[in-house]
């Protein structure tokens, strides 16, 4: 299976913070602890070995094996779990939500970053273990996102009303989504263990966070991954300090607006990726997920009739934490808390909020992890790479927007020449000569000039956009060769791991698809992958 890669920048679809952060670009240095490098890591176990106690380390462990309870887990992550005891074993965390059916193909992509960086780290850290954790986001509540799939351009989704943190959801329903999934597949040996997997996950348990649980364990199991789900009493126990001084002191308000504001005015083309509120938790129970808000002296839920005085929400969160669920501000910090976490691998999205956080984490005495951009992958069957050779479209061109692509590949192969630059160079030299005259002569007729100019060149480049047009109706069938094939790499116009789920690729390579992925994959490296399978 060979792998090739393309920077990420090259590629047009990370944005320049993320670009700038993997170049590690001076400017940025202060809004991030170490850049993961592997030579980087041992002050980094350094730090957070020094601050993680062993009490919270077993917390962490009973909580896992209670989660765990009703789970079939390989003696790897039975072991994994017991060895999150040992003040020598950290972990390497990936975070996702909980996608039906594990949504896109990045899924996977993420969680295979976190296994292989681990492998990397004990190969170089001998004397350490290192875990690979998935972090299921049970407590979001935006169901929208993550209650559906796509498959062979058809969106199977799952329709009911829902409140609250997605993990507590019930399956109910999901039975009529299994039907409508299984009349898109055929009868092959690849094909029933899809149906399986997903009868297995989401007909057989009762919560959405089960099923995930299940299904993440299933691909994943025998490589060591160990699965978190921070909806946890125990977990939350540990977080109330956290919780208290949120509910009371806007730490987090103050320290991330400042943050942000340094990061923003740092590059104009930089975009704060989220905001802060003056209270960042949600008030949580089964059929709701609201924020808490500070008015008239009252903690109040929004839209709810709910409210505590000072003195009654500080016991509400000594008797039940588990009812404050942290936003995408506090998270982060939950998850550094109760693991003893090294290193958050994410999305460039993901990465570009973290950038905002390190003040806060200071403020909280709370090791900052390494920042790495998950792998992101691009799969190729080998006819669609001798496709692309036969037009003569490099790995860099087929990122390209299909327009640009289109445009770029026809002036290449059109026998006569479409760019008109060399003219429109000549026509600027030439009114370059009558503004100096207008200049000596009447400089009222500057405008005058200006204006012709300007209509001579858009009638020039009019006359270009004629040109490649009829050139592509010419060419009309490499056009669309490029069309298809783009569009087969690009679903939607966007990228493949954004779109796909990993059961189009199932149903061809099988339980040899994940091992190909562990393989080929190499967090690191800093690359955009493109995988021939």
């Amino acid at each position: 299976m060979p792998s090739d890669c393309i920077s990420f920048r090259e590629t047009n679809y990370f944005s320049s913070l993320i670009c700038d952060y993997l170049d590690e670009k001076s400017k940025l240095n202060s809004f991030y602890n170490r850049f993961p490098k592997i030579e980087n890591f041992q002050l980094q176990i350094e730090e957070k070995g020094m601050s993680f106690k062993l009490q919270s380390r077993a917390i962490l462990v009973s909580s896992l094996h209670k989660q765990y309870q009703s789970t079939d887990i390989s003696s790897k992550t039975l072991n994994n779990i017991e060895s999150l005891k040992d003040s020598n074993t950290f972990t390497v965390t990936t975070g996702h939500q909980l996608n039906l059916f594990t949504g896109p193909l990045y899924f996977l992509y993420k969680i295979v970053s976190a296994i292989n960086l681990s492998k990397e780290l004990q190969a170089t850290y001998p004397n350490y273990n290192f875990v690979p954790v998935y972090w299921m986001a049970t407590e979001d509540h935006d169901f929208d996102e993550i209650n559906y799939f796509n498959f062979k351009g058809k969106k199977i989704q799952w329709n009911r009303h829902a409140e609250g943190g997605v993990g507590r959801l019930h399956t109910e329903g999901l039975d009529d989504v299994f039907k409508v999934f299984s009349s898109e597949l055929n009868s092959s040996l690849n094909a029933t263990t899809v149906k399986q997997l997903f009868e297995s996950a989401y007909l057989n348990h009762n919560s959405l966070t089960e099923a995930t649980r299940f299904l993440a364990n299933e691909l994943f199991k025998e490589y060591g991954l160990v699965i978190v789900d921070g909806d946890d009493p125990d977990l939350k126990q540990l977080f109330t300090p956290y919780l208290k001084e949120e509910l009371l002191k806007n730490t987090a308000f103050n320290k991330v607006n400042n943050t942000s504001q340094k990061l923003a005015s740092t590059s104009a083309s930089y975009k704060i990726q989220v905001n802060p509120r003056e209270i960042n938790l949600f008030y949580l129970k089964d059929n709701f997920r609201e924020r808490i808000v500070f008015e008239d002296d009252t903690f109040k839920v929004n839209n709810t009739s709910i409210e505590f005085t000072k003195d009654e929400i500080l016991a509400e969160v000594a008797d039940h934490s588990v009812r404050f669920s942290p936003n995408v501000i506090m998270r982060p910090l939950y998850q550094e808390v109760i693991l003893p976490n090294l290193c958050y691998i994410g999305g460039g999205g993901e990465l570009a909020y973290w950038l905002q956080l390190k003040d806060f984490f200071e403020s909280q005495e709370v090791p900052f992890p390494m920042l790495l951009l998950r792998n992101s992958v691009l799969i190729q069957t080998e006819k669609q790479k001798q496709k692309l050779e036969k037009l003569n479209i490099s790995k860099s061109e087929v990122f390209l927007k299909q327009e640009s692509l289109i445009n770029k590949k026809v002036r290449e192969i059109s026998d006569i020449d479409i760019d008109f630059s060399e003219q429109e160079n000549y026509l600027k030299q030439q009114f370059s000569s009558l503004f100096e005259l207008a200049e000596k002569t009447d400089k009222s007729f500057v405008g005058a000039v200006k204006a012709q100019e300007v209509k001579q060149i858009k009638g020039l480049k009019n006359l270009e956009k004629r040109l490649l047009k009829a050139q592509k109706r010419k060419l009309a069938d490499e056009v669309s060769r490029m069309v298809t094939i783009q569009n087969e790499l690009f679903p939607n116009k966007s990228l493949q791991e954004r779109n796909t789920n990993f059961s189009e690729f199932y149903l061809e390579y099988g339980d040899q698809l994940i091992p190909k992925l562990i393989q080929e994959l190499k967090p690191l490296k800093g690359d955009f992958t493109i995988i021939t399978l």
